[in-house]
């Protein structure tokens, strides 16, 4: 077939060419346009329709709204002596949201400021329960090296700030430390519970003592800041601010003076105190040694130093005064010989004759008492001045266990206080019940000579045994024991200074005031466990009690031989007391852990507390050698 070539001459179609460049032009232009109305109408929905929600979402990205955490309030001792108060310091702070690579920022901080794998650590922790408009710490308390060094590289690190923040400052370090307690970061299971809007912007709670206990009244009302940032989030000016509300400030009955006079007799051995004002409940002094440093819990201890309390065989992190549960030993005899006249088991001219041991009818088992030889002739007065064990074997025995328990009650023993910190324990006040519920097992007589002394199944607190010797100074009348004395501020709390209950003490009423005597034939008579301490000076006179509260059992037979023995077996030393004995202004329990003898070992620790409260006296440093008071 024959190929037919085209002529490139061949003249064209301007006509054709014209129309089919009107219609792209017009198909050209309806694009244009369309594209133009929908441009216009895109503007028109986001300056008209959607105006309040763009032009919010752009101030937020200049204006962001800030929570300004509240100072605490502070707390102070009776006398106005400052015990908590708030100290600003410079901490290193990260916002999540101008951070694009949080762990890559982290890792070029980790060189700048020596961050440990525990500050790290703790960075995530604060992080997974952070809010994200949130400043999280990655340090505290920096020092002005850490500061140096930041500022060095601070135009790298943007979403890194340092912050001036208010923190809490202990400024008698272990003194108050199981008395006010500390405060710490917020943790997790705690973040869950809080309103997150009251505590916005806060990073430290209260988890123990008076800080926890008054948590919701120091921890003040948050406040906000709206601020400008650019667009590297650097603050430009703040643009409205509502201030924060500073917390409630509160007065404690915690005498300054008072409690270091405790510590310092004390004098590093294992031990509590408490002393109660009986007129109030107020309680002045709560020691328990060892202590701790609180200041290190503040901005999150670190792990070498909380396993070094930890592991400290002298448990400086318990508190012997509120959960130590100890035998309360012959303290309690003055209790029970007034719930024999209560019974009617005895009178105060009942005798017994006390060779020196007692058994049980038809019982071989001997029991003894603490004097070898025993004390003869003995009334009830005797019994208390110079703490004889038979007497209070028969009076035991007479009164059983269930009658003792429901006596014992009165004063508060096998129940909590009520004081206002938290985790007390109650101790045991022993029962037929309570031993059938708890071991299963009936109750035997011969449990009750031990029960009887003191011994045994019941335990006591140091703190419910200062509120029993309380309820004993009032004459029965009964008061919760308590630390806050008064507050400052928009929140108000009533600390209790008023009786809750009586005794029910059936009888002469004149008892209260002859178990007192025997109390004060304790310090002031002939043979009185505790007469050492009316040696020198004493223009005042004292009703107390000592106490020896054995550690280790020794069997049937066997002499106590302290020589044999570990000194943390030796007994534990008790005094329980109040003075003046006829207008009491102050009842203690001192406990001595170890300390083998209540009348040379915790009876002077009393007697300086009583010297300083009464004559404003503050003893010399103590003797520790228990060479002085009688073995009991």
């Amino acid at each position: 077939m024959r190929r037919i070539k085209s002529n490139p001459y061949t003249l064209k179609d301007n006509q054709l060419e014209a129309v089919l460049f009107r219609r792209r032009a017009t198909v050209a232009g309806i694009f244009v346009l369309l594209m133009f109305l929908l441009l216009i109408g895109r503007y028109y929905y986001l300056q008209v329709v959607a105006y309040d929600t763009y032009a919010t979402l752009s101030e937020n990205n200049r204006v962001h709204l800030e929570a300004i955490s509240p100072p605490r309030g502070f707390i102070f001792d009776r006398k106005g002596l400052l015990l908590a108060d708030n100290q600003p310091t410079f901490s290193l702070t990260m916002n999540r949201q101008q951070v694009p690579d949080v762990d890559a920022m982290i890792q070029r901080l980790v060189p700048i400021l020596g961050l440990t794998p525990d500050d790290v650590r703790r960075f995530r922790t604060r992080m997974r329960v952070a809010r994200k408009f949130e400043e999280i710490p990655v340090k505290l308390r920096l020092t002005e090296e850490d500061i140096a060094r930041f500022s060095e590289a601070r135009y790298e690190l943007t979403g890194v700030n340092i912050n001036v923040e208010l923190s809490r400052h202990y400024p008698y370090g272990d003194l108050f430390a199981h008395a006010v307690g500390y405060v710490s970061r917020i943790s997790e299971k705690e973040e869950e519970l809080l309103d997150p809007v009251e505590y916005a912007g806060t990073n430290l709670i209260g988890k123990i003592g008076i800080e926890k206990t008054y948590e919701k009244i120091l921890h003040g009302k948050v406040g906000y800041q709206h601020v400008e940032t650019n667009a590297h989030g650097r603050l430009i000016r703040v643009l409205k601010r509502t201030p924060p509300t500073r917390g409630t400030d509160l007065t404690l009955y915690l005498d300054y003076q008072l409690q270091k006079i405790a510590r310092d007799q004390l004098a590093g051995r294992r031990g509590a105190v408490v002393a109660i004002d009986p007129n109030t409940g107020g309680i002045l002094a709560f020691v328990s040694t060892p202590s701790f440093d609180p200041n290190a819990f503040v901005g999150g201890i670190p792990y070498q130093l909380y396993a070094q309390y930890r592991d400290d065989p002298d448990r400086p992190l318990y508190n012997r005064a509120l959960q130590g549960t100890y035998p309360p030993g012959s303290t309690i005899k003055p209790f029970e010989g007034l719930g024999g006249l209560n019974y009617g088991l005895v009178d105060w001219d009942f005798q017994i004759s006390d060779p020196g041991s007692y058994h049980i009818p038809g019982d071989s088992h001997i029991f003894r008492d603490w004097k070898k030889e025993g004390h003869g002739i003995v009334t009830l007065h005797k019994a208390i001045e110079q703490s004889c064990d038979v007497y209070f074997y028969q009076l035991a025995g007479r009164m059983g266990v269930d009658k003792f328990h429901d006596w014992m009650q009165n004063f508060g023993f096998g129940t909590k206080t009520g004081v206002d910190l938290i985790n007390e324990l109650s101790g045991t006040l022993p029962s037929t019940q309570w031993k059938r519920e708890k071991l299963k097992a009936p109750w035997y007589p011969g449990e009750m000579m031990s029960v009887g002394i003191g011994q045994g199944y019941f335990t006591v607190t140091p703190l419910q045994l200062a509120m029993a010797t309380a309820i004993m100074a009032n004459k029965g009348k009964h008061i919760r024991p308590h630390l806050l004395k008064s507050t400052s501020g928009a929140q108000t709390v009533d600390p209790g200074n008023h009786p809750d209950g009586q005794v029910p003490l059936q009888g002469d009423p004149n008892n209260w005031e002859l178990i007192k005597e025997a109390m004060k034939a304790v310090v002031h008579g002939p043979g009185g466990t505790a007469k050492a301490l009316a040696n020198g000076i004493l223009n005042y006179t004292i009703a107390g009690k000592t106490g020896t509260a054995q550690v280790k059992g020794i069997k049937q037979g066997e002499k106590y031989d302290e020589s044999k023995m570990d000194a943390r077996h030796f007994d534990h030393a008790w005094f329980i007391g109040f003075a003046p004995a006829d207008a009491p202004r102050i009842a203690v329990a001192v406990l001595v852990e170890n300390g083998r003898h209540g009348g040379s070992a915790a009876g002077p620790i009393a007697r300086a507390l009583f010297d300083y409260e009464i004559n404003g006296i503050i003893p010399a440093p103590p003797k520790t050698d228990g060479t002085t008071g009688i073995d009991e």
